[in-house]
């Protein structure tokens, strides 16, 4: 066995379902049909791959006869997906064909890039969480597609902590950024072409859309439920389940009061510091009664990032019941009990954050308000767990007609 195949296969789960993707769809129907004769720009990276781990990119080179594939677009971590975060994404060719990175000084297509293209296709492996700029990537394309009439192709693929998490707070406009786009909950509970969907209709972007829904996708599905194989979507993501862990301490990952694994083998499934007593903090952490969720007394040591080579006393997340399991609360959970426990040390390290480390915990979180009680108040978990949950009955009822599955 090839060895890029022998990697993909260690990452393969094998659930009860049996997904065909977007792109599994797309070509073994007569939609592939549309494209004959046209001049195609390609949206991916090394997560766009069939079902039996062939690329996006070479099912388009396949049919180079019917239609042309003249240039490529790869989003943050770039083409493949080695990049680490917020490293500028450079242009390149690959087989003769222009890859343009859409991650940094140009985030959108430009007019150049766009010259002679009829249609756009977009295929990329989105981790359900509206801080991670693969979607935002989307929406900009959009944005520029309809500016000058160009039809977009959105090849869906799961969200993989499932379709029917929805948790934290919507996005207030004055903190609308490339780490939070729309106004969704930061863990939506969307695919994403649903969210493209949902993004052409109600910010009336009018981009002339298709989307190619999966089949055998549910949404009570995570991703080791659909037999499909996990690719790493960034070097922090490796396993299938730890978009659900990111989306529990990613957040807290911005105020850099504890490492939250990055840098050691578990990313965002602990979170540690030198200071931290683990059992007094997985007792408090497990007395909130969250469901779904069990706090482990842990220690680990991190290669590099936030307490390089110390020694970090904390907690290992154990999800017990991921139909029940609530991340964001979770996260806003943690950082609560640590400002109860740790009121002196928690107080001094946001008061030193940096103004733009702390403008970017307000984009992702999407309101400056979870800062402030934060800040604040001496016992802010349940506050910043209940903020803005009145709007969630709203916006579940808006989502409906953009669903595509169940």
């Amino acid at each position: 066995m090839p060895k890029f195949l022998l990697i993909l296969f260690l990452f393969c789960s094998f659930g009860y379902g049996s997904v065909d993707l977007g792109v599994d769809v797309f070509f073994e129907s007569k939609a592939v049909e549309t494209l004959k004769g046209k001049k195609i720009g390609l949206v991916t990276n090394h997560t766009g791959i069939n079902k039996n781990l062939v690329s996006t990119f070479d099912l388009f080179l396949r049919k180079n006869q019917e239609f042309e594939l003249v240039a490529v677009f790869a989003p943050e971590h770039g083409i493949s997906g080695t990049l680490a975060a917020e490293k500028d994404v450079p242009d390149q060719k690959i087989r003769g064909i222009p890859v343009y990175g859409l991650y940094g000084k140009t985030r959108r297509p430009t007019e150049a890039m766009l010259k002679n293209i009829d249609i756009l296709v977009y295929d990329v492996q989105d981790i359900g969480v509206r801080s991670y700029t693969y979607a935002s990537t989307l929406f900009y394309v959009m944005e520029e597609a309809a500016k000058r009439n160009i039809p977009l192709i959105v090849l869906d693929r799961p969200n993989p902590i499932g379709g029917n998490v929805t948790d934290g707070p919507m996005l207030e406009k004055q903190f609308r950024s490339f780490v939070g786009y729309i106004d969704v909950p930061y863990c939506h509970g969307m695919t994403i072409g649903e969210l493209a969907r949902y993004f052409n209709a109600e910010y009336e972007v009018n981009c002339r859309l298709e989307v190619i829904p999966m089949k055998g996708w549910k949404r009570s599905m995570h991703f080791s439920d659909t037999g499909l194989c996990w690719v790493p979507t960034s070097p922090y993501i490796p396993e299938s389940d730890t978009p659900i862990f990111y989306a529990s301490t990613g957040l807290i990952g911005q105020l850099s009061l504890v490492s939250i694994g990055i840098g050691h083998t578990l990313p965002f499934k602990v979170i540690g510091a030198p200071w931290i007593c683990k059992e007094d903090l997985a007792k408090k952490l497990n007395e909130q009664r969250l469901p779904g969720v069990q706090f482990v007394p842990f220690e680990f040591i991190p290669g590099f990032g936030l307490y390089r080579q110390e020694n970090c006393k904390g907690v290992l997340i154990f999800v017990s019941d991921r139909s029940k399991y609530s991340p964001v609360k979770v996260q806003h959970c943690i950082l609560g009990i640590l400002k109860s426990l740790y009121p002196n040390i928690v107080t001094k390290k946001l008061s030193s954050l940096s103004k733009e480390k702390k403008e970017l915990f307000c984009k992702a979180e999407g309101t400056d308000k979870i800062f402030s009680i934060l800040s604040d108040k001496k016992y802010p978990a349940w506050e910043m767990i209940e903020y803005d949950m009145d709007k969630r009955p709203s916006f579940l009822e808006k989502r409906k007609k953009y669903l595509l599955y169940d």
